[in-house]
């Protein structure tokens, strides 16, 4: 019997990213956790969602210097916004909590070690959020 081959799908460019932000946080004293979400099918046939609410960012850690909590959501380079995203993005927003998109790990480092609120959101800087 053959055995069946299986392509392994490439990863994207946002996983990449993803990787790279994880290494580079970590280096610079940071843990750093990906918040990994799904849907499984049930023996019966039913779907269950598992993990994090809708638009939670894709990598959330704290600093050991401080022990200040981030969260970065990461962008491939034309990579769109969601609303669900916007919307936690608001949320974090009012109570100033150090966050951001990261389109490359540069962009991550800058959000994590400035500490900035915000950063790379398109509406951050045009509302009063406090």
């Amino acid at each position: 019997m053959q055995r069946r081959r299986v392509k392994k799908r490439k990863k994207g460019p946002e996983a990449v990213i993803q990787k790279n932000i994880i290494e580079v946080l970590t280096y610079n004293r940071c843990s750093v956790f990906r918040g990994n979400v799904g849907k499984v099918r049930t023996p019966d046939g039913r779907f269950f969602s598992t993990g994090l609410p809708n638009g939670f960012p894709d990598l959330f850690g704290w600093r050991w210097s401080d022990k200040q909590i981030f969260f970065i959501e990461v962008k491939a380079p034309h990579g769109a916004i969601r609303q669900d995203q916007l919307a936690f993005h608001a949320d974090l927003m009012h109570r100033k909590v150090i966050h951001g998109i990261a389109r490359s790990p540069e962009d991550a480092l800058k959000i994590v070690k400035q500490g900035l609120i915000g950063y790379g959101y398109p509406d951050t800087d045009k509302k009063i959020w406090y």
